[in-house]
């Protein structure tokens, strides 16, 4: 029998069993567009993670101070006062692989503008800030290198302080505003850049000279961090030993001695959220993938029980010459039938479920075509491995038995 007449004989036996071929297919059709989905929605959230990582700058660096035994008693880094001034000179003038450099202070309290006011933090940074952070200003300009040798007190602000602080839309620039009864002349406004993936507004954000608040805020000589960037991305690493190196120099530390200084990359952080993101979605893809193996027991079911009701045909079929292995694939040919059709239908709910769920819940979804394929692979590997014992078990029948089969 050629396979023509085997996928007719198929296809017939499947439209005189609508209903009950749906549901078969109902199990493959939900475990498809379940792990699509799934898989759809984890892949969003990490090339969500990614873009937002490479907003902040993909190969930005942090320093902060290290934890210090003192008395056997491991110290808060917050506390710690090993990094200098000397370490942003130092770093500014000594290093090969850093595109900028500027040193980090900062203080939280009550901006007052008039009868508005608004909690923020001030922040303490150098002329390269901006460009490590890619931070843009949109309104005014930066403050200069002589407003951080003055300690002015000037500042830039971030698109969420203008809204509090300027609620009635007024040009806040040239205007002055207070911190801590302070007074600072707001010089430039930033670029709006939104929320990040960890749900902190970015434009929540005061900048002024590191002179300005460690003199006039603070009243100390230390600095809480150090923000750098190297070069190109691919040069992070080489950076990182460079730092290493020149600041370990400049704390005249040994051999021996552990460092007192904590050096961070965007890689490692964005490499800690890609394989926590990873995990989960690979975890959401198992637990999806679980409908699909309950659709294949249900076309094992469905399979089993076709053969029995044909048992009669089948011992005719093979009365007037039809061979085992015709009917194996007959009956193989049905249960991929159902398999294939269930996974084109399930990729399709599958694609629009995912835009939905974008378009509804708002969350980021990325689908990939390899999810796709895999899916529909494994849900065609699934019509095989389950429809093949039944189909056996036919093929295996006696003639003369399956005639006399009541």
């Amino acid at each position: 029998m050629n396979l023509t007449n085997l996928f007719k004989i198929a296809l017939r036996a499947l439209v005189n069993n609508k209903m009950r071929a749906f549901l078969t297919m109902l199990g493959i059709i939900i475990g498809v567009a379940s792990v699509i989905t799934m898989l759809a929605i984890g892949q969003g959230s990490k090339k969500s993670i990614e873009q937002q990582v490479s907003e902040m700058g993909s190969n930005m660096i942090m320093i902060h101070p290290g934890a210090e035994r003192r008395g056997g008693v491991r110290q808060d880094p917050s506390a710690m006062q090993t990094l200098k001034l000397e370490d942003y000179t130092s770093l500014q003038q000594e290093t090969t692989f850093l595109a900028g450099v500027s040193p980090n202070v900062s203080k939280s309290g009550q901006f007052i503008n008039g009868a508005n006011n608004y909690p923020s933090s001030v922040n303490g940074v150098g002329l390269d800030y901006l460009t490590i952070r890619q931070l843009k200003v949109e309104n005014g300009e930066m403050f200069t290198a002589a407003d951080i040798l003055s300690s002015a007190k000037v500042c830039v602000i971030g698109k969420t302080i203008v809204d509090n602080l300027f609620p009635d839309g007024s040009d806040p620039v040239g205007q002055v505003i207070r911190f801590d009864k302070i007074p600072f002349r707001v010089v430039g406004v930033l670029q709006s850049k939104g929320y990040n993936s960890m749900g902190q507004d970015q434009d929540a954000v005061v900048l002024a000279p590191y002179t300005t608040v460690m003199k006039r805020l603070l009243a100390v000589t230390y600095l809480q961090g150090i923000y750098a960037s190297a070069i190109t991305e691919d040069m992070t690493e080489e950076a990182i030993d460079e730092i290493s190196t020149i600041l370990r120099a400049n704390h005249k530390l040994k051999e021996t001695d552990d460092d007192d200084f904590n050096v961070r990359s965007q890689q490692e952080l964005s490499e800690m959220l890609n394989t926590t993101t990873d995990l989960m979605t690979t975890l959401l893809a198992c637990i999806a993938g679980i409908s699909l193996v309950v659709g294949g027991i249900g076309i094992m079911n469905i399979m089993y029980v076709s053969v029995t009701e044909r048992i009669r045909e089948i011992g005719l079929r093979m009365s007037v010459g039809a061979r085992g292995i015709d009917i194996l694939s007959q009956f193989l040919i049905e249960a991929v039938m159902i398999s294939i059709t269930g996974g084109i239908i399930g990729v399709l709910f599958g694609i629009g479920a995912s835009f939905a769920v974008n378009s509804i819940a708002s969350w980021p979804v990325y689908i990939q075509m390899w999810s796709v394929i895999l899916s529909f692979v494994v849900c065609t590997i699934t019509g095989i491995f389950f429809g093949w014992y039944p189909a056996k078990k036919a093929a295996d029948l006696d003639p003369i038995e399956a005639i006399r089969y009541e």
